[in-house]
């Protein structure tokens, strides 16, 4: 990167290397029971879905229609927004003002990844990957009118494969 500033392929695979990382400690951290453990693996996940954002950010920089790093960067915005929908439908009854609370979060975080999902969806309709994601965002928005719209077309690309 610092001998080739301009180069969005660059950012991407740095960015796809900080995702990886941050996968990784999710896939260890469904395996653990210890509190260390998750306070550290949930700080290496957050820190590097981060600085993939940041990377995937850099390569759209450059070119805005960036399809992978369209659809990476709207992925690494929606893993955190999906992490706190799921903590608070996880919380009692008896706290709904928390519940209220993650779920403004979440919604806000929902908001800041639409934009990449979509834009990738615009770039790629018949790409899987992409309305995967953006299907997941109406269903975090509890959209289902529209998440269902989209699981059809899934469906039809499905079908015609």
């Amino acid at each position: 990167i610092a001998n080739d500033p301009k180069n969005k392929t660059l950012y991407y695979y740095a960015g796809l290397t900080y995702s990886q990382v941050a996968d990784e400690a999710a896939r260890k951290l469904l395996k653990t029971k210890d509190a260390a453990t998750i306070a550290s693996l949930t700080k290496t996940k957050e820190d590097n879905l981060t600085k993939a954002a940041d990377m995937y950010r850099k390569a759209l920089a450059i070119d805005p229609n960036y399809f992978e790093a369209n659809l990476n960067l709207g992925y690494v915005l929606i893993t955190p927004a999906i992490d706190v929908f799921n903590a608070a439908n996880k919380l009692p009854v008896n706290k709904q003002k928390e519940y209220d609370a993650a779920m403004a979060k979440a919604n806000a975080m929902f908001d800041i990844a639409k934009p990449f999902l979509q834009k990738a969806v615009d770039l790629n309709p018949k790409s899987v990957d992409a309305l995967t994601n953006l299907k997941t965002y109406y269903l975090g928005k509890k959209d289902m009118a529209n998440a269902n719209k989209i699981k059809q077309q899934i469906d039809a690309l499905s079908a015609g494969n």
